[in-house]
């Protein structure tokens, strides 16, 4: 080889060693900040990668968090609406002690009452100061409005979630089928048709079992009357129709109605008539529940009660007056605000929105089958226990149904909203998380492997530089 001034050796070693103190330094790069992408040139197609998964990451930690909140907001809701549940139930003792007036004086009745009211004080206390994050959860503030209701035709409509529409639904209700009361026919041949002996009877109804005595030469009236005379005991009531007496559930005066109703009827003793057929047991018969066309859905209503759900919306509410025939029709709409709306996801349409309607005492207890209440129980009130404590068993029983639903429907959208979300998103973020750092993250085994040998080359690479600028001595060597 020629000797020149010209050491194409040392610019080869010198251009080896920078390329190697690069590697080095990328190395070392990767291994201080845990990286293995740290620039775009590092690796383009990882790099877009990593940041479509940081964006969603983003978006699932941030509905997380929502979903988290959002758990423990329902969780204030349902800790007010435990305590209203206990109130109800010391309110159901203290009533059901005071059905026994012949072992309760004038004042031990004041006392009670005294309880009563500080009871139902407790719970409009509850109601109006359980709140979350400034936002008051039980007196009504919260629940799904609706208009367009008709006049003893919807009752008691519970709103209990709406879907992510950003538009009003109307709900338009007919009767296919009306609701019947149980009947049975007692049977009694023309003409003559009076009892030979005593006869004993024993009336089955929803409310209980009582008998009755109908004396000899008793004719249908007479049949009749005695079964009316235990109404109040056994829900059933009686009338004669032509040669008949037919039994059918009621209190007197309006019919009871639904699959609830019952009616049964058992001869004890006697039952022989003069002359045509005797009377005879009659097997258990029940009402029926009517059927409502909803929005194009058959629905059998539970004893007036009609429990609809579709496309995210959830709603109840019992036939009134003005539905009890069949094709009688009302319509009403739900609006597109109120209630409670939860982000339950990434997207705009997992937006999902839950009522919860007031629990004060003036709203309490109006779903039971009198209409009364809680407020009414109150001193002075319609229902209080002066008045009579069965009509305040009435209400407190009716507001201890409505509570439990409420608190049932609270609990329903945590166990099968939120609370699958939340672990639908953490599986979710898991598996982003794992991707992400599959492209993104240092392999510390395979860098530290990568270092050293850097850094054994760039050693080698200076240490050779040393021995290629001895060919420069040479040339000055020649020169000497």
């Amino acid at each position: 080889m020629a000797l020149t001034a010209t050491n194409l050796n040392t610019m080869q070693l010198l251009n080896i060693v920078n390329r190697t103190s690069s590697l080095q330094s990328k190395a070392l790069t990767q291994l201080s900040t845990g990286f293995r992408i740290n620039k775009a040139s590092d690796d383009p197609a990882g790099l877009i990668a990593v940041e479509n998964f940081n964006a969603e990451l983003v978006a699932i930690n941030a509905s997380l968090e929502n979903n988290q909140r959002s758990n423990a907001m329902l969780s204030t809701a349902e800790g007010g609406l435990n305590e209203i549940s206990n109130l109800l139930l010391d309110i159901e003792k203290i009533a059901l002690a005071s059905v026994n007036d012949a072992s309760l004086s004038s004042a031990e009745r004041a006392a009670n009452q005294s309880q009563i009211d500080n009871a139902l004080a407790a719970i409009d206390r509850i109601s109006n100061t359980t709140t979350f994050n400034g936002k008051n959860l039980l007196n009504g503030s919260q629940a799904i409005q609706a208009t367009g209701i008709g006049t003893n035709t919807v009752e008691n409509l519970q709103i209990y979630s709406r879907g992510a529409s950003d538009n009003d639904l109307d709900i338009t209700a007919t009767v296919t089928t009306a609701a019947a009361e149980a009947k049975a026919t007692i049977t009694l041949a023309a003409g003559a048709k009076t009892t030979d002996a005593e006869t004993v009877l024993e009336i089955q109804g929803t409310l209980g079992t009582a008998t009755v005595s109908v004396s000899v030469d008793a004719i249908d009236t007479d049949i009749r009357d005695a079964i009316n005379a235990v109404t109040d005991v056994t829900g059933v009531q009686a009338a004669v129709v032509g040669d008949n007496v037919v039994l059918s559930t009621g209190d007197g005066t309006n019919l009871a109605t639904g699959s609830d109703e019952f009616v049964s009827f058992q001869v004890i003793s006697g039952g022989n008539m003069s002359s045509g057929a005797d009377i005879l047991d009659l097997d258990r018969q029940e009402g029926t529940d009517a059927v409502v066309n909803v929005n194009g859905r058959s629905i059998t209503a539970d004893n007036g009660l009609v429990s609809y759900s579709d496309a995210g919306y959830s709603i109840s509410f019992n036939l009134g007056a003005n539905l009890d025939a069949v094709n009688n029709t009302d319509t009403f709409t739900v609006k597109a605000d109120g209630g409670m709306t939860f982000q339950l996801g990434q997207q705009a349409n997992t937006r999902s929105t839950l009522g919860i309607d007031a629990v004060t005492t003036s709203r309490l207890g109006e779903g039971g089958t009198n209409g009364t209440t809680l407020a009414q129980i109150r001193s002075g009130g319609t229902a209080d226990l002066q008045a009579g404590s069965a009509n305040t068993l009435q209400a407190v029983r009716g507001a201890i149904s409505q509570v439990s639903a409420a608190k049932g429907r609270i609990g329903g959208f945590q166990k099968f909203q939120i609370e699958t979300s939340i672990n639908s998103l953490t599986q979710q973020s898991e598996s982003l998380t794992a991707a992400r750092s599959a492209i993104r993250d240092t392999d510390f085994a395979k860098a530290s492997a990568e270092l050293n040998r850097q850094s054994v080359l760039l050693n080698s690479g200076i240490s050779l530089l040393g021995l290629a600028n001895q060919q420069s001595s040479l040339i000055l060597s020649l020169l000497g």
